[in-house]
């Protein structure tokens, strides 16, 4: 990462190399550039249908690292997943062309919009961004958006705008929402996660509270949870403008809330006046803040409340969060990314509360270092289900160092089962579900692999 300002860089003309341009925000970020006058190209390890269409925009892509798909590269922007040892890197510091990271690039695309709604928290992040996504559209104008998953109303995971907004999805792994410059900044909530880079949980409050203090003093805005007390500790003192969401506090909150058919419908009230009445198509309290939280945000935008209402009666969810997959045997098959204690527990409860006769959890712990340091409280939430089934814990970019496994946490778990495999796994929850069943997977790796392979019959004798 250089220090050198890459706004200084972003002009029409200039020759800009994305290295992992295929990534889930690579490829919208050269979108952007692109039709900013940028000469783009770029390298990925796949071939895939992201980089075909970036092709098809005209920029030339190829597939495999080597120092000569530089080119004449002017500076070159990567991917967190690219590492130094990468040639495309190392060729750049050879001949001095100036590397930076995505974060930064996007940093600075923000400058150039008067609005930049950026959604950060430890949980709920895509789910709300998809939300304020529905909103701004329903009200017509026409974002930037960058999120990451996948919205089905944008059949992708980013759009192009031409409007006044930008909406991202920001992430405090590796501090790299720090590079954001957001006008308005959605803290969900504060939790210990992503402990192979944060030490504690007061170093991820200290990264939250930086990012806070990096909306405007006078124009800006923080929008925080008032019902979680690690957001409220993070932003204690706080001298920019606050505004504040819960369930039944805060300067946003949900009023007459009731559940028909399991889906939520609540009057949205901002600061004593009703502003929306929301009936959602997701269910789960969870959502309620989410929904809650994109309210405020659009509420300070000034977008009318009616379409907050329209926005979110469109909102299905999305992709692979609380997903529904299909049926097998008469069970519902459900995927959802959950991936920490808190989110396995917000999804369980919703689970738990919808009338199945049986909850089977299939879950796949995601990285060795967050199952080390969350062992306990992964053991506690996962013996709630009716039956857990785990499968091995997906490594994502880590070695196994610590010697864990999902075994482990097998033992201390009443009546769970382990698997090594997906295989062995999607054959047992084949043995086990029954009509009235509600069949999950869950995690952030490859297990929703499973439930697809349950719902089209793969693999069956």
């Amino acid at each position: 990462m250089t220090d050198m300002d890459i706004s200084k860089l972003l002009h029409p003309g200039v020759a800009a190399h994305l290295v992992g341009i295929g990534g889930v925000s690579m490829a919208p970020l050269a979108e952007v550039l692109h039709g900013a006058g940028l000469t783009i190209t770029g390298s990925d390890a796949h071939e895939s249908a992201t980089v075909q269409h970036l092709r098809s925009l005209g920029i030339p892509i190829a597939i495999g690292h080597s120092a000569e798909n530089l080119g004449q590269a002017e500076l070159v922007i990567r991917t967190a997943a690219v590492h130094d040892d990468n040639p495309e890197i190392s060729g750049a510091r050879a001949r001095g062309i100036p590397v930076f990271e995505r974060a930064q690039a996007w940093g600075a695309i923000m400058k150039n919009y008067k609005n930049a709604l950026c959604v950060s928290g430890t949980h709920g992040k895509t789910t709300t961004t998809s939300m304020c996504t529905h909103i701004i559209m329903a009200a017509g104008l026409d974002p930037t958006v960058m999120i990451g998953g996948t919205l089905p109303l944008l059949g992708a995971g980013h759009r192009v705008g031409h409007g006044d907004t930008i909406i991202l999805e920001s992430c405090e792994y590796c501090n790299s929402f720090l590079a954001f410059f957001p006008t308005i900044a959605v803290i969900l909530n504060v939790d210990a996660d992503h402990l192979d880079f944060f030490k504690d949980l007061s170093d991820v409050e200290h990264s939250f509270r930086a990012f806070a203090d990096l909306v405007p003093e006078k124009s800006g805005l923080i929008v925080a949870n008032a019902d979680d007390e690690n957001t409220m500790f993070t932003l204690k003192g706080e001298t920019r403008p606050l505004l504040t969401f819960g369930l039944h506090q805060g300067d946003v909150h949900a009023e007459d809330l009731q559940y028909v058919n399991n889906l939520p419908e609540f009057d949205v009230f901002c600061r004593g006046e009703k502003y929306a009445h929301v009936e959602l198509q997701i269910p789960g309290e969870h959502n309620v803040r989410n929904a809650l939280a994109a309210a405020a945000a659009c509420h300070a935008l000034g977008v009318p409340g009616e379409a907050v209402q329209r926005g979110l009666a469109a909102f299905h969810g999305a992709g692979r969060r609380f997903e529904k997959k299909g049926q097998y045997h008469g069970a519902d098959v459900y995927d959802d990314y959950a991936h920490h204690p808190s989110e396995v527990q917000a999804l369980l409860t919703t689970a738990m509360g919808l009338g199945y006769k049986r909850v089977l959890c299939a879950f796949q712990p995601h990285t060795y270092s967050r199952t080390k340091a969350l062992f306990n409280e992964f053991v506690k939430v996962l013996s709630e289900p009716d039956m857990t089934l785990l499968a091995e814990i997906f490594a994502a970019r880590e070695n196994n160092d610590i010697g864990i496994s999902s075994k482990d946490l097998a033992e201390q778990i009443p009546g769970s089962e382990y698997y090594p495999t997906l295989k062995a796994l999607t054959a047992r929850l084949r043995e086990l579900a029954q009509p009235g069943d509600l069949i999950l997977t869950v995690g952030a790796g490859d297990i929703y692999t499973v439930g697809e392979a349950l719902v089209n019959g793969d693999g069956e004798g």
